[in-house]
């Protein structure tokens, strides 16, 4: 029996650091009393939540996440290959392939910390970034930040290191720290120093303070990191603003948002395009939108002629091209069937 109790922790032990290094842990993993567990120890990879408990048991080399281990984004069918949402206690990746996306790659960042802080109970959001991001990308703007994004200057915490061995130690530090909502850090480029076993660092501490970090990257290529989820995105344009008589011509309606699904575990590659709502502070899919106007691309351009009355047939479109033949040559008509001969050629009448 001694054996079998040593053996069960030894097997839970190894599935849990496994899940940790995959990243499919939610925000707490604890091994189960010895006494609610059966003596085989095939019994802790099959043993379900039990109601009300606060616990996760590695379930056939999954993690059975708890409800709220996930930031939905909102967006059903985002959400729903993301198997719920963005994880809440791990790194995550966002991208931005140019530097010209930096825009929409902060502007995407703005948006789930404004989704962040409603569940936040006042806690703030710290963003890190070197000196060379922010004079590259900016700072936002703390007026915006309210005005589109429901941001109190207070809930967004800015820290700029010299270098990005600096801004990674600040990152690790805060990464730790529960008194934070979430942690971001922004990078330019694929920098050595940011290599596999320095986002392994942050994923860990994330795990283990049970808060999201983000890592903005803008004008860098995907490479292996510890992130469980790598979002690249990157501007769509913004449809006319919606008004009661239709959409007013000229005017730029909502940011618009291309995200696509670059890395996750749950998930196969796809691609989707959110309109962020600074009114509702939510996000919106518009699939609509651009599946009609992939429909009126493919529509013939050509107006048809409305039905004749009495006719059941509508008359040919407009715009036909007709061919004629050149003037004193003659026509295909006027030409003598193969067995015909012309006049001319005809047996001549004698006497």
């Amino acid at each position: 029996m001694a054996m079998n109790a040593v053996a069960r922790e030894t097997v839970f032990a190894l599935r849990r650091q496994i899940a940790k290094i995959e990243g499919t842990l939610p925000e707490r993993l604890q091994a189960p009393a010895a006494a609610s567990l059966d003596t085989n120890a095939s019994a802790v990879a099959n043993t379900d939540l039990t109601p009300n408990a606060d616990l996760t048991i590695v379930r056939r080399g999954k993690a059975a996440a708890l409800p709220d281990a996930f930031l939905p984004i909102g967006v059903g069918r985002l959400d729903a290959a993301l198997s719920g949402g963005l994880p809440k206690a791990a790194l995550s990746e966002i991208h931005g392939l140019e530097t010209r996306d930096a825009g929409a790659v902060a502007g995407f960042a703005l948006s789930l910390t404004s989704l962040i802080l409603k569940q936040a109970q006042g806690l703030p959001v710290l963003w890190i970034g070197t000196t060379e991001i922010f004079r590259e990308a900016g700072f936002p703007y703390a007026r915006g930040l309210h005005a589109s994004f429901g941001i109190e200057p207070g809930q967004l915490l800015f820290s700029e290191a010299p270098r990005l061995l600096d801004a990674l130690w600040v990152a690790e530090e805060a990464a730790r720290m529960t008194a934070l909502a979430a942690v971001i850090l922004e990078i330019r480029g694929n920098p050595q120093r940011l290599d596999l076993t320095a986002t392994r660092r942050l994923h860990a501490r994330a795990i283990s303070a049970g808060r999201p970090v983000f890592l903005l990257r803008q004008a860098a290529e995907p490479e292996p990191t510890a992130a469980s989820v790598r979002l690249i995105v990157s501007p769509a344009p913004a449809v006319p603003r919606a008004t009661v008589a239709g959409p007013l011509a000229g005017s730029i309606g909502r940011p618009a948002f291309t995200i696509t699904i670059g890395k996750s575990r749950t998930a196969l590659p796809g691609q989707f395009t959110l309109e962020w709502n600074p009114d509702e502070r939510v996000f919106d899919e518009r699939w609509g939108e651009e599946r009609r106007a992939r429909q009126h691309r493919t529509e013939d351009p050509v107006p048809v002629v409305s039905l004749s009355r009495g006719r059941k047939d509508p008359a040919a479109a407009s715009g036909a091209v007709l061919a004629f033949p050149p003037v004193g040559s003659p026509t295909a008509r006027d030409q003598p069937s193969p067995g015909e001969r012309a006049a001319h050629l005809g047996p001549r009448r004698a006497g």
